[in-house]
């Protein structure tokens, strides 16, 4: 790896978010493996290669990360970034529904670092890059199960830094605040909502759609996953966000929790 060219694989990589990382990655070079359920596989895309994986499938991963060692001898980067969204009052979220959710968004990255995790261990070397959210700092109204899977992949994040690091690899958490993705219309959704919860559920995901108008571009947070791969001690955790998103990170450390709750009631009202 003398020239720098990393090999990296990047989970929901045909669109929004993911495929705003492979794009800059491979502009700088790198060789790129974007992952999806529905892509070609093998198909050319804008300088990196598509992948078709299913993150919830064992054997799909298995095969996908299998392929790439064939073909490149290795893996240097693992950016989890496949997710999937969901949205309605936590009372009406079948435990269906939830596990659906977390089986992507928590066991899918687990399956990914099962599968490249003993080369990465082979050669001593290895950065795992999870895009969790800045959700999984606090919890938020009707999208409980969001906020839970990704602080769960922020615990997980954690606790395997300290379990890699005697073998050379990093493992770093990324937390984006709202981005201009697809990601509003692929939301899982209850069937119904109970009609109690029917009025602060509308105001919440009016206020919702309103702040996505205004989200930023991906790539601003590709050039931080570019920064990222080129350091070489990165930070444990980066939080991309702005404006009343950033500030609600820090103000749920230091605030007493009963009034941030309060806060965040008031911002969704």
């Amino acid at each position: 790896m003398t020239d720098g060219v990393k090999v990296v694989l990047v989970t929901g990589g045909s669109s929004g978010l993911g495929q705003a990382i492979c794009l800059r990655l491979a502009a700088q070079g790198h060789r790129v493996y974007g992952t999806g359920r529905k892509v070609e596989d093998g198909a050319q895309a804008d300088g990196y290669t598509l992948l078709r994986m299913d993150i919830t499938d064992e054997q799909s991963v298995v095969r996908g990360v299998e392929g790439i060692l064939h073909k490149e001898g290795r893996i240097d980067v693992v950016v989890n970034n496949a997710g999937l969204g969901i949205q309605g009052p936590a009372e009406d979220i079948t435990p269906a529904m939830a596990m659906q959710l977390l089986d992507t968004n928590v066991l899918g990255a687990h399956r990914v670092c099962r599968a490249a995790l003993p080369g990465m261990r082979a050669r001593k070397h290895g950065l795992i890059i999870n895009i969790t959210s800045i959700a999984g700092n606090f919890g938020l109204p009707y999208r409980a199960f969001y906020s839970a899977s990704k602080a769960a992949l922020e615990r997980y994040g954690e606790a395997l830094a300290i379990e890699l690091s005697r073998f050379g690899i990093h493992v770093v958490n990324v937390q984006p605040g709202e981005f201009n993705t697809p990601i509003a219309g692929m939301r899982l959704r209850p069937e119904s909502i109970t009609p109690d919860h029917q009025p602060g559920y509308d105001k919440a995901m009016q206020v919702l759609g309103g702040s996505m108008h205004y989200s930023r571009d991906p790539d601003d947070l590709a050039r931080v996953v570019a920064r990222i791969i080129a350091s070489p001690r990165p930070k444990a955790t980066y939080v991309v966000a702005q404006g009343v998103q950033k500030i609600s990170v820090l103000a749920k450390k230091l605030l007493p929790g009963r009034l941030f709750q309060r806060m965040v009631g008031k911002h969704y009202e």
